[in-house]
This record gives structure tokens, C-alpha cells and sequence, in this order.
């Protein structure tokens, strides 16, 4: 008996699922560096929770040159991801799967400089994903807050939205390197209402 293929919804992480933090200091917006600088979006629980009713597989992949960078440790890293899962628990969820990057061409630590297939805008992570869990990429969904994460969905094969709102500059880049998104939304529970339309 052929196994029915199964229908994911790949997750960036930062900027969709927890709040982007301003770094004052370097003029900088980044992913949290710190456990404490961690904050999930209030409705992301509750469009977590949504797509998995709709029989979505929920995927996050995501870039974390931090440890390319030195900006976190591995332990801090693990530490995020703990107070991310505990903190999806407590609105009555959880991730299916987690597949992260840790690579940077130009990073400070020598183990993690490197030009891979796993950092976006490659398809890397959303392949192997793909591979591990049995995932129809035709029949899925890339949700991202970055050009990387459209490109990268493009690239797999799925259907994407783009997290935010269009600014002029925005648009420029993305008709520079030739990328458009299925759909455009505020975060990533109206996001989840798109895809349950579809």
C-alpha cells in the first residue's frame, strides 16, 4: 500500500512565531540572543494550533548564524528552543519538527563559516524536512517574514506568504531579484486563515 504523502506548514521562526528584537547598540534588528528576549507572538499558539487541525505537518526552518557569529552559544540556542516549546505548550501546541541553519560565509567561528545548502534562500532545510516526514512540497506552505524565506519556499516547490507589510524599498528588492509571494499577511495567524481558505 502506497503511504499518502503528508501536507506541511514550514515556519520561519523569528519575526513569525517570537518577536524580532531591536539592538539600540549595533542599529540592528535580530533574532533573540538571550532566553529572556524571547517572546512568542500572542496568536501564534492559536494559528499553530489551527493549522495542525487543518492536518498540517508544522515545520520551522530557520537561519541561526548566531553561533556562526558568536553573538549565542549551542547552550543558549537549546535553551530558546526549550522556552519556545514550553511556552507553545502552555497555549495548547507544539511543532511537529524543528530543522535550523547555523552556517554564515562570514561567521567568527571557524566550524560554522561555511557556503552550505541548508542556510536560505537555498531549499536545504525544507528538502531534508521533505525527506524526513514523508512532506508533499507541492501541497504545502512557506510562511516567512524574509525575501530568503519566499525564495527558498519558491525553490522547494510550495506555496508562500511573506509575514509584514510591503514597503516601497521592500518591493524593490523583491522585483530585483524576482521574487513575489502567493499572499502578503500582518502575522501568522491571519496567515493561517489564508491557508485554510485555500
Amino acid at each position: 500500500m502506497i503511504k499518502m504523502k503528508n501536507k506541511a506548514v514550514f515556519l520561519d521562526r523569528d519575526g513569525v512565531i517570537n518577536e524580532l528584537i531591536y539592538y539600540e547598540e549595533m542599529g540592528i534588528i535580530d533574532s533573540p540572543f538571550t532566553t529572556e528576549q524571547f517572546k512568542l507572538f500572542p496568536d501564534a499558539g492559536k494559528a499553530i494550533k489551527k493549522l495542525k487541525k487543518l492536518g498540517f505537518t508544522i515545520v520551522v526552518v530557520s537561519n541561526q548564524p548566531g553561533l556562526a557569529k558568536n553573538t549565542f552559544s549551542m547552550e543558549t540556542f537549546d535553551k530558546i528552543r526549550k522556552k519556545m516549546k514550553r511556552e507553545l505548550k502552555k497555549q495548547g501546541t507544539t511543532v511537529d519538527a524543528e530543522y535550523y541553519c547555523f552556517h554564515h560565509p562570514y561567521g567568527k567561528i571557524k566550524k560554522y563559516t561555511q557556503i552550505c545548502d541548508c542556510r536560505k534562500p537555498k531549499p536545504g532545510l525544507l528538502m531534508q524536512a521533505a525527506k524526513d516526514h514523508n512532506i508533499d512540497l507541492s501541497n504545502s506552505w512557506m510562511v516567512g517574514d524574509g525575501i530568503t524565506d519566499i525564495q527558498a519556499g519558491q525553490a522547494a516547490g510550495c506555496k508562500t506568504i511573506l509575514i509584514g507589510r510591503m514597503k516601497c524599498d521592500f518591493c524593490k528588492m523583491m522585483q530585483d531579484v524576482r521574487v513575489q509571494p502567493n499572499y502578503i499577511a500582518p502575522n501568522l495567524y491571519k496567515a493561517s486563515l489564508i491557508i485554510e481558505k485555500e
